[in-house]
């Protein structure tokens, strides 16, 4: 366990030099009065929760080295903050992909029209309402063991018997349903975008206008292939740590670690895509 501490560590750090980073420009600009886009209020609300899942992971990672054991009740608190900054991050990943989709998609329904102009003037509704679906998905695990320790029951998650118990199943439940959900919106919306973007582009290349760019929209087809990726990648990930854990009995330790380098590779590719942020990171560099 004392091996992993060294690359959660490089991932901590790396995590908060770039998502403070990110939530510190956005802030800024919002605090001097200038434009702050839905965009904008979205990655850095992201930046928040990423932050914070990095720093949890990190510390219950360094307890668990440390300590041969753990309370039931710490391991359920620590637990479940994490789970919860994870249904955000999701939520949030989600909730950008669909003001991607309606922002540049070239669709021209009457509802693509008017869900784009919803989203657009109630972004900041919509990442409340984000927090609050995160909110209720960890309340029924906890609500449950709660009320099994209440009657007498043991929600020991170090005991191997008690990986098959109910309290189990319905944390394994939650976590699949609370994560499917948002990951459905996210497909739906990438599948959308990029099919969009592929008939624009072909359409311009038929037409054989050379003063057309077609870097733009290929950029923009590359980052929702690799968010798409990350999304992916970071659901099944969670989910094969859950499984491996609440049916064998087997604590993944590496692979939450992992898992944590995802978030901060995705962050700063977006900071990259941005080009406010990536104007600022330049000046940052510049600086130095």
């Amino acid at each position: 366990d004392l091996i992993l501490l060294a690359p959660a560590l490089i991932a901590l750090i790396a995590g908060l030099v770039i998502h403070s980073f990110i939530i510190g420009v956005n802030v800024t600009n919002w605090w001097k009065g200038r434009s702050v886009t839905p965009v904008d209020h979205i990655i850095t609300s992201l930046g928040v929760s990423r932050m914070f899942a990095q720093c949890i992971v990190t510390v219950f990672s360094i307890v668990i080295s440390l300590l041969s054991s753990l309370d039931s009740n710490v391991t359920l608190a620590i637990g479940t903050v994490y789970v919860f900054f994870n249904f955000t991050n999701f939520w949030l990943t989600s909730l950008l992909s669909i003001v991607f989709c309606l922002k540049i998609s070239n669709f021209h329904s009457r509802l693509f029209l008017y869900l784009r102009g919803m989203i657009a003037h109630r972004t900041v509704y919509f990442i409340a309402g984000s927090v609050l679906l995160s909110v209720l998905n960890c309340l029924m695990p906890v609500f449950i063991a709660i009320i099994d320790e209440i009657r007498g029951g043991t929600y020991n998650t170090t005991r191997p018997d008690q990986c098959m118990d109910n309290n189990n199943n319905i944390t394994v439940y939650s976590y699949t349903i609370g994560m499917s959900i948002p990951l459905i919106f996210y497909i739906i919306c990438s599948v959308l975008l990029f099919t969009s973007l592929y008939h624009h582009t072909t359409k311009m290349k038929m037409s054989r206008n050379l003063s057309i760019n077609l870097e733009t929209y290929y950029s923009v087809m590359k980052f929702v292939f690799f968010t798409f990726m990350y999304n992916t990648l970071y659901f099944f990930g969670h989910f094969l740590s859950i499984i491996f854990y609440f049916f064998y009995c087997m604590r993944i330790d590496w692979l939450y670690i992992v898992l944590e380098f995802l978030p901060v590779l995705h962050s700063f590719y977006l900071i990259y895509r941005t080009a406010k942020l990536r104007s600022q990171m330049s000046k940052v560099f510049q600086n130095v």
